[in-house]
């Protein structure tokens, strides 16, 4: 039987959150965040299938590294309240395969998100399920406002 879940959360400095701690976890990496000079290391965190960035086909091919994306965006929002990026997590189904899985989740973020000029950061997860076998999952990060400049 397929599962369902969707969940969306804003990135909001106000709550202490920074968009590159998020990208960081959500990619398994180390990255440093120049807006606050702290270093989020998450390279034992597990359980990351795939992290890519997918851009809009005129967006600036920087925005294609991790680390430069998101201290970006921690630069171009200097309000102590701003909302860094929105972070869209969803399962994928136990019906099918890891790699139909992942075909579904870019055709998804291309869709729906990319064809529309924003950036995204995805990343594929297995997280243990509440089943004898785990269910993978995929997070879709954005900024808040990080359609590329055309």
């Amino acid at each position: 039987m397929a599962l369902y879940h969707f969940h969306v959360e804003q990135i909001k400095r106000s709550e202490g959150r920074t968009a590159v701690a998020s990208a960081a976890y959500r990619a398994g990496e180390k990255l440093h965040n120049l807006w606050d000079g702290e270093t989020h290391d998450y390279t034992r965190k597990g359980g990351v299938i795939l992290s890519e960035i997918m851009l809009p086909e005129y967006a600036p091919e920087r925005f294609s590294d991790r680390y430069t994306l998101w201290n970006e965006v921690e630069q171009i929002e200097k309000h102590y309240k701003a909302q860094l990026a929105y972070s869209f997590d969803m399962a994928l189904q136990n019906e099918f395969s890891l790699e139909e899985n992942i075909a579904l989740a870019r055709e998804f973020v291309q869709k729906y998100f990319v064809s529309d000029g924003m950036i995204c950061d995805l990343a594929v997860h297995q997280r243990p399920g509440r089943r004898r076998h785990s269910q993978p999952t995929f997070s879709c990060f954005h900024g808040s406002h990080s359609s590329a400049e055309r």
